[in-house]
């Protein structure tokens, strides 16, 4: 209104034809459009129902207020006058709204209402909207702090305006609980009555050293799919003892009512205290394949030479990633050259796998990184040797081959177990094996990093788990038994039997059971007469021989058909032969479980710098929704 009435107040638009005599005209009183600049009355209308325009002189029709006559007459009788009309509304609008409003059609008063009313907290909407934003903070792995800000408060009110977010407080105390809670219950659903699975445990400290244990639980369900869930993280004060973690992870299995004796196996890292937990519970252990290969390749590498060829790739790479213009030089050298146009890796400690990355870029781009270092005075020391070059070239040439082991065996939904056998066959026979062009240290380096891992997987336990689990593979089958074949078949045949012998005495208790009434009395039944038929029936001898019999045509079977392509799923196979062979397909179901390696890294992403004050029960309720919210 201000703004109108000064703009009203100003000398008449650039271009504007008005003549002396339209000056005679008074303003409308009280005007509220720009429009109004180019109209007005003569002195002696004093009701103001006649309107002229004052370039015309033309008296123009009016309804009321409306002004839509007066703007068509500027539209279509004077151009330059309607867009100098034009330049001020929009001025007018960026000065009283910041931005151009949209022209858009008018709304109705129901919808106005109706999208101004906020949604209660009992309705079903607003439920659905706070229970999908809950979940999008715990998958994500967010801060509370999330649903307080600015940003997102805006983004809320774009995408639902009727809806109003609570507070911080409200999500970790009441949304984050229940959501926890509910999942929590599903699982337990899921994992309560399995007869056979896997686990593996990792004892982690946090960023501000807090202890924790978690345990993830490895199976397979009725529909052939490998599932994996996180069941606990447990704050862990306690002295790291043996005794102390094995009787944790006691309670762990006990708090999930979970069975001793249906656990498959436990995954583990080569931690001392682990390996006596596992062993005083009395419990089956499989050592990380992951964590077995970071050791081997870690004691191969303890050689002067090999410290002193890293030692000087950590210190040009260092070089080039803290200075741009070293970056552009190398941009520039590698053009020149026709070298490909990478940039230097950078090397994680705890990684052997970057570190390999790191020295096969570095061997790659040698010749850019010369030509850089050698025109640049103040770092021309940084230049490697020829001895530094061969020292990396011979490294490189040793791990190279096993990069793409560690990416294809560290997966979650995929089955692992089955090829331990193979790629450690492989590993001898072709990957590690000596070659004639390889450098003394080459050899030096693949014979140390074979000689631990053949020792850390030939204890009779984990060959014997390694070799049932391979041959229930339809890729492998027998075929990396070597010669303990004849042995791994009997103890196929022999647990096939004990399954059966075991899943017999269940349904024998549960009738025993059920015969029982509800005051736990039982009466025997009454002796019948026996009929001519029963003394023809198999006595239970006889019963257990035929069994066998069963069980060894199963396996032979089995064995007979042609091993499937190596790309095929071996439990889309097992989906659709178990009709076939029902009793190798519950063995299958037992071993192909069991993870090769502990792929466990939620906590470290729950735990940031940012949040490093977390409670411990708040750590155990945000990494299990984490890892269990993307099954």
């Amino acid at each position: 209104m201000q703004a109108e009435e000064a703009a009203a107040s100003d000398p008449e638009p650039a271009g504007s034809s008005t003549t002396s005599e339209s000056k005679e005209l008074v303003p409308r009183r009280g005007f509220t459009s720009l429009v109004w600049r180019w109209f007005g009355f003569e002195k002696n209308d004093v009701v103001q129902n006649n309107v002229i325009c004052k370039i015309c002189r033309k008296s123009v029709t009016v309804k009321q207020s409306s002004t839509t006559n007066l703007i068509h007459h500027l539209r279509y009788n004077h151009s330059k006058e309607y867009e100098a009309f034009e330049k001020l509304r929009d001025s007018q609008r960026k000065i009283s709204t910041g931005r151009l409003k949209p022209q858009c059609a008018q709304q109705t008063l129901a919808e106005s209402f109706s999208k101004r009313v906020p949604y209660e907290r009992k309705s079903k909407r607003w439920q659905d909207v706070t229970n999908a934003v809950t979940k999008f903070i715990a998958r994500e792995m967010l801060p509370m702090r999330l649903v307080e800000s600015e940003s997102f408060t805006e983004l809320v009110n774009v995408l639902e305006p009727r809806y109003t977010v609570p507070s911080r407080k409200y999500f970790s105390g009441t949304a984050l609980p229940t959501l926890y809670d509910d999942t929590r219950k599903a699982v337990e659903k899921e994992v309560h009555s399995l007869t056979h699975f896997a686990t593996t445990t990792d004892l982690w400290s946090s960023r501000t050293s807090e202890p924790y244990l978690s345990l993830t639980i490895h199976f397979i369900d009725e529909s052939w799919r490998l599932r994996s869930y996180c069941l606990q993280t447990s704050h862990f004060p306690e002295c790291h003892t043996g005794e102390i973690i094995a009787l944790g992870l006691k309670d762990a299995l006990a708090s999930w009512s979970l069975k001793e004796e249906a656990m498959v196996c436990m995954t583990t890292d080569s931690g001392a205290n682990v390996v006596s937990a596992l062993r005083i519970n009395n419990w089956k252990r499989l050592p990380c394949f992951g964590h077995q290969l970071h050791i081997a390749i870690e004691r191969s590498m303890r050689d002067t030479k090999i410290d002193r060829a890293i030692g000087v790739c950590k210190k040009v790479v260092g070089a080039f990633s803290n200075s741009w213009n070293l970056k552009k030089a190398l941009a520039d050298a590698q053009t020149q050259m026709k070298l490909p146009e990478h940039k230097l890796i950078t090397e994680s400690p705890t990684r052997w796998a970057s570190r390999q990355r790191m020295i096969e870029r570095f061997v790659e781009q040698e010749k850019a990184i010369r030509h850089v270092l050698g025109g640049d005075k103040k770092r021309r020391q940084l230049i490697p040797s020829w001895q530094d070059i061969d020292v990396l070239e011979s490294v490189s040439k040793a791990l190279s081959p096993l990069l793409e082991f560690t990416d294809a065996l560290s997966g979650e939904q995929v089955v692992t177990i089955s090829y331990m056998k193979p790629v450690l066959s492989l590993f001898n026979s072709e990957v590690l094996a000596e070659k004639s062009d390889d450098t003394q240290l080459t050899k030096q380096i693949k014979e140390s990093i074979l000689g631990y891992l053949n020792t850390k997987y030939r204890d009779d336990n984990v060959d014997d788990l390694l070799s049932v689990a391979s041959t229930l593979d339809p890729r492998f089958k027998n075929h990396y038994n070597d010669d303990d074949d004849q042995m791994i078949m009997s103890t196929i045949s022999s647990e096939l039997m004990a399954m059966t012998t075991q899943e017999e005495s269940s349904e024998g208790a549960i009738a025993e059971g059920g015969a029982k009434g509800d005051d736990d009395t039982y009466e025997p039944a009454k002796k019948t007469k026996k009929s001519f038929g029963s003394y023809f029936k198999k006595s239970v001898k006889e019963e257990r021989e035929s069994q066998a019999n069963v069980i060894e045509k199963e396996i032979k079977s089995y064995l007979l058909i042609p091993e499937v392509d190596s790309d095929v799923n071996p439990l889309e196979w097992w989906k659709t032969q178990e009709i076939n062979f029902p009793r190798l397909a519950k063995l299958a179901k037992k071993y192909l479980c069991v993870p090769s390696e502990r792929a466990f890294s939620t906590g470290g992403n729950v735990v940031t710098c940012h949040r490093a004050s977390l409670k411990p029960h708040s750590v155990d309720r945000l990494v299990f929704l984490a890892h269990n919210l993307k099954k």
